[in-house]
């Protein structure tokens, strides 16, 4: 019995866009901070940590000090903010840092 071949984890392009992709936008006051896609985005919520993923509910949440972790297909990224806002709405997740 031949072995099966592994599914990679960033699965085959489809109109250009992929099903566990996300675009994230972090924008602090001085500038854009981040643009692009990415498969998770971890933030500091005034709760707790917490973690988006493709398909998540709408939401908006308040974030305090700390740092935003972001996977992409580069790898991950590390940003540090002193607190905001995020909001996720169809696979788009804004973080508004302070």
């Amino acid at each position: 019995m031949p072995l099966k071949k592994a599914r990679s984890f960033w699965p085959k392009q489809i109109n250009n866009q992929t099903d566990v992709i996300m675009l994230l936008e972090i924008i602090s006051p001085e500038k854009k901070l981040f643009s692009g896609n990415a498969s998770s985005v971890t933030v500091p919520g005034s709760s707790g940590m917490f973690q988006v993923l493709n398909n998540h509910a709408p939401i908006i949440s308040t974030l305090k000090k700390g740092t935003v972790k972001v996977e992409t297909a580069e790898g991950e990224k590390l940003f540090e903010i002193n607190g905001g806002v995020v909001e996720v709405l169809n696979n788009k997740v804004v973080v508004l840092a302070g």
